[in-house]
């Protein structure tokens, strides 16, 4: 009515809570555990951890960045996870999808996502230290099986293997199921492999950079709670 443009109205506001930041509280969708010590929602934060380490990015844009988790199209069921975990962290914010050759791109857009995944910097996970901060120690030590079911989810998949055997002179197929987790970052790798250990889950490498989890009482324990792909 007064025809006073929105961005300036905008301005005012912003310099507003800049003089005077008691007069607005921070509320969980304009804020992070890191910067105004509000209580994280572990269970998932723990389980969308294992998804960003695995198949995630944050990008930076002005005043605002955007955490990006690539899956499959094959897995419809594992971007709807993706995407309620990203709600449940952060409520309020706004994601979407975008699809791109053979994957959906699931997207968060908020100014503390870097706040929440400080492990965040410039290159390729495998090229700079992967450390989690004491906050994330603790959330880890509380749902542990949260997030190895994200980096399965990310970078992981159970499979069909089979071998053979001579019983009685006669040579006999066995099927049996494997767990197979691939990174290429050795942070990473090791905090999947402690991670495990703490939960008493036997494993072994693969290949240089691919851990196996093949005994049959490990496989039943991690089947409890990560399961197939859907």
């Amino acid at each position: 009515m007064l025809g006073v443009p929105r961005g300036t109205i905008g301005a005012w506001k912003f310099n507003d809570r800049q003089r005077y930041p008691d007069a607005y509280p921070p509320t969980p969708w304009n804020s992070c555990p890191a910067c105004h010590s509000f209580e994280v929602n572990e269970q998932p934060y723990s389980y969308l951890l294992g998804l960003y380490l695995g198949d995630g990015h944050i990008v930076h844009k002005h005043k605002q960045h955007t955490l990006s988790i690539s899956c499959a199209d094959a897995w419809p069921g594992l971007i709807d996870a993706a995407e309620a975990a990203m709600r449940d962290v952060m409520p309020g914010v706004t994601t979407s999808r975008v699809q791109r050759t053979g994957c959906t791109d699931v997207k968060s857009y908020s100014e503390h996502w870097i706040c929440m995944f400080p492990q965040h910097g410039p290159g390729r996970k495998h090229e700079r230290p992967i450390v989690l901060e004491e906050w994330q120690e603790f959330v880890l030590d509380a749902y542990p099986e949260e997030f190895i079911r994200g980096l399965i989810h990310s970078d992981g998949c159970r499979v069909m293997n089979w071998t053979t055997r001579t019983v009685a002179g006669t040579s006999k197929r066995y099927d049996y199921p494997r767990y197979h987790f691939t990174n290429e970052s050795e942070d990473i790798r090791n905090l999947f492999k402690d991670t495990l250990d703490a939960l008493g889950i036997e494993w072994r490498y693969n290949k240089r950079n691919t851990i196996s989890v093949a005994r049959r009482e490990s496989v039943a324990a991690l089947d409890e709670f990560v399961g197939p792909k859907y």
